[in-house]
């Protein structure tokens, strides 16, 4: 039997799809990258992921996870390969509100998380543009980040334990709810942000927090971004810590929005350099309470140490959400900002970070590398400022491949100028192959593939991926 029957045997017809019916599966969210894979299958369990494992592994058959195939650099690309789809592994198994944690299987939609947990008053917070397609095995396997790192770190953070289906189809337990566990190595990290090349996370045991009981969001216009670090730290104070979001968008990106979104708005009704989306959150009774005027507690904080940044000139304008409305209109601005990217196909997207006081030094150097490269390039930005996490994109005005590569060299030197790193939370896949080869630590490179020949010995979990110098 050659492997297509062996996986129909094992999983049913039906979900085993070949030639057209895979077409669902052939291209990654960018369009940048397409395949045709030998075929795609669809298991319903663990147990079904491990025999499909089992079989491709006895049949040296290469394998690729998939979930919600959001992601941007090309990891999921599995020409000739059986392509996984976790879609079907879609339980939010439960949710335990008292030990605030949920268990969870991998093909389940973000979004979807949110909705169980918020149902039992907590939240998992996981939160980006994509979250109502993006799978947890997905953000799990690249480590997401989103726009609450700032105050919860990424989803490596949020993860306590995995399910793991090795290459050969065994099934690794580490499906742990303790805080504590010094029980030798912690291999769950090893596959969170490994992008399938290790193995198949099945399962997830996620931290959860309380839902909070008042949000306070605020568009904040600046004269000179050098100005937001000392800002964001001022509002971190005066809040307790409650700032979850500190969201960075330059003029060039409000400008593009208007552009191309029928009905954007402008943020302020005089243009200003530097636009950033602020979001503080409280799970405290009085902070939810209404104040003096009827709004509350925490909204009118915050619009009181704005009113003072206005008077002591540290703010150009500042706009206070009303309403959910108004909030949700912010947000959408914000979360845009992938559609926004690709309007335009002659592209170098580039995802780093940098130390938290080195984002407008980053942003001044690169553009004065980039005008010596291409003078008329566009550059297009948006950054979790909080963070350090700049997703810095080029349009050059020619499809040159060398141009190309001189500009993401330009960028990594940059970034690694100011102790940074060429990839922050969106993964390596195949388009920053070139970036691991040329920067990443050789040492690094070697105790990896030391892992990844351990775990992995034939090669065949989402080959070409990651490391430089794999194939398919």
């Amino acid at each position: 039997m050659g492997i297509i029957d062996i996986l129909r045997a094992e999983l049913g017809a039906t979900y085993v799809l070949t030639g057209t019916d895979t077409a669902k599966w052939t291209r990654d969210w960018t369009g940048k990258y397409t395949w045709q894979p030998r075929a795609v299958v669809r298991p319903a369990n663990t147990a079904e992921v491990s025999a499909t494992a089992r079989a491709c592994y006895a049949a040296n058959v290469p394998m690729v996870p998939v979930g919600g195939n959001t992601g941007l650099t090309g990891a999921t690309s599995a020409e000739n390969a059986i392509m996984v789809s976790l879609d079907r592994l879609n339980a939010v198994r439960t949710v335990k509100p008292e030990a605030r944690v949920a268990i969870v299987e991998a093909g389940t939609v973000l979004d979807a998380i949110h909705q169980a947990t918020e149902a039992q008053g907590l939240i998992f917070p996981l939160t980006f543009g994509a979250r109502g397609s993006a799978m947890i095995g997905g953000n799990l396997a690249t480590n997401a980040g989103g726009s609450n790192v700032l105050r919860y770190g990424n989803t490596r953070d949020l993860c306590l334990g995995l399910e793991i289906v090795l290459p050969d189809g065994h099934v690794m337990d580490l499906m742990s709810e303790l805080r504590k566990d010094n029980t030798g190595y912690n291999l769950k990290h090893l596959f969170i942000g490994a992008e399938g090349t290790l193995g198949f996370i099945t399962a997830a045991v996620l931290k959860l927090v309380p839902a909070p009981r008042v949000r306070a969001t605020a568009m904040l216009a600046l004269e000179r971004l050098q100005d937001a670090l000392p800002l964001l730290n001022h509002l971190q104070a005066a809040t307790g810590g409650a700032v979850e979001a500190f969201e960075y968008m330059p003029r060039s990106y409000i400008a593009r929005h208007m552009a191309h979104v029928d009905g954007a708005r402008e943020p302020f009704s005089q243009n200003h350099p530097v636009n950033i989306l602020i979001e503080a959150a409280s799970t405290r009774a009085d902070d939810a309470a209404a104040g003096a005027d009827g709004t509350p507690r925490l909204v009118g904080l915050l619009q009181s140490v704005l009113g003072t940044a206005l008077e002591e000139g540290q703010l150009a304008d500042a706009t206070i959400a009303q309403s959910e409305a108004q909030r949700a209109e912010m947000w959408a601005r914000r979360e845009l900002a992938a559609e926004l990217t690709f309007t335009t196909p002659n592209i170098v997207d580039t995802d780093i970070a940098v130390p938290l006081d080195c984002v407008p030094r980053f942003l001044t150097d690169m553009r004065a590398r980039l005008d010596r490269l291409d003078a008329d390039a566009e550059d297009f930005v948006v950054s979790h400022l909080g963070d350090g996490n700049v997703h810095y994109s080029v349009y050059p005005t020619r499809e040159d491949p060398a141009l190309k590569t001189a500009v993401v060299e330009a960028i990594e030197d940059v970034t690694l100028e100011l102790d940074g790193s060429f990839s922050a939370e969106h993964g390596i896949g195949l388009s920053k192959l070139g970036s691991m080869a040329r920067r990443k630590d050789h040492a690094a490179l070697d105790v990896m593939r030391g892992i990844k020949s351990a775990l992995d010995p034939k090669g065949l979990m989402n080959p070409g991926k990651v490391l430089p110098g794999d194939s398919l």
